[in-house]
């Protein structure tokens, strides 16, 4: 099998303003460019030595995942090594992305990740996998079991409570800007339960930026984030001042998704008016910037974090 050529002219251009969901991890980068090219050796490398530390795990098999030609080069790694759980792994969280975007039929997927959890029961990741395409499916029945399945492998799964948040954001729009909906008691019991080093301490802040879109996505809400007030209240204030609090004393710079969580206490901290407390974290951020929350409700995200980044630091 031939590797794919590279993309060129409006596809190259569109791949240059993306944001990478790789983040900061540069061992990532380079294997997921390798993987691309039809070298899946180090991808094999890079999933070997990040062993069963099942948040950089799940964050670097989602992300080589989503490369277009990983299943292919997947099912390559596979003939070579036919009991390697890690291939196995990634060839079915490939399948749900590929799901995702419309190239695979869901129940492939699903059975792709069923074998996978069979094969390495102690992984999350395949359940992990199972949790994004449902959660995407917008269906009821499974995405708090499949959670239940990630989280009894690991309590503490960061992209899988914010899944469950996401998921849980758009339930009884009809409420409204309801201060006791039932993300915000999600939110703040994993917040509790979890140790206090975790990044999930954040995650009350993540829930009042996904309740946020569901409603203004529906109307709820007005679709200017800053001006809807949604960060204004004595609530919201005391989320956002304990939220930002921790991570001024976090000491744990290390965990793979922090940058996202980082990208939501700044959107947070803009919206709610504290631009020097947004300009520490535009600098913490630098280039890494995420599509989401920028993009909430229906906005452009790279105007919106430069705009905001710009405000925040003066620079604009």
């Amino acid at each position: 099998m031939s590797p794919p050529p590279p993309p060129l002219g409006r596809a190259r251009k569109r791949a240059a303003q993306a944001f990478d969901e790789a983040l900061d991890d540069a061992e990532l980068v380079t294997a997921r460019t390798a993987l691309a090219q039809g070298r899946w050796q180090n991808a094999r490398s890079l999933l070997v030595h990040t062993g069963d530390d099942w948040d950089r795990r799940g964050h670097r098999v989602t992300v080589l995942a989503a490369e277009p030609h990983c299943a292919p080069w997947a099912r390559e790694w596979l003939l070579a090594e036919p009991e390697s759980g890690d291939a196995v792994v990634l060839l079915a969280v490939a399948q749900v992305r590929r799901a995702l975007r419309g190239n695979e039929k869901p129940a492939r997927a699903l059975d792709a990740c069923h074998k996978a959890a069979a094969l390495v029961p102690a992984d999350p990741t395949p359940w992990l996998g199972m949790l994004m395409l449902e959660r995407a499916r917008g269906a009821d029945g499974d995405v708090v079991r499949l959670f239940e399945q990630v989280r009894s492998r690991h309590a503490d799964h960061h992209h899988a409570h914010h899944l469950m948040v996401a998921w849980l954001a758009e339930r009884r729009l009809e409420a409204g800007p309801d201060p006791l909906h039932e993300v915000y008691d999600f939110a703040n019991w994993a917040a509790e339960q979890a140790p206090a080093d975790s990044p999930l301490a954040i995650l009350p802040v993540i829930a009042h930026a996904e309740r946020y879109r569901a409603l203004a996505l529906t109307g709820h809400e007005p679709p200017d984030p800053v001006a809807s007030g949604h960060w204004v209240g004595r609530r919201a204030r005391q989320v956002m001042k304990a939220a930002f609090d921790w991570w001024l004393e976090w000491e744990h710079e290390g965990h793979p998704r922090r940058l996202i969580d980082l990208n939501f206490l700044a959107h947070a901290k803009v919206c709610e008016g504290r631009g020097a407390e947004a300009a520490a974290l535009f600098h913490r951020i630098g280039d890494h910037a995420t599509e989401a929350p920028w993009s909430y409700p229906d906005r452009d995200p790279h105007r919106a974090f430069r705009t905001a980044r710009a405000t925040a630091l003066g620079t604009g």
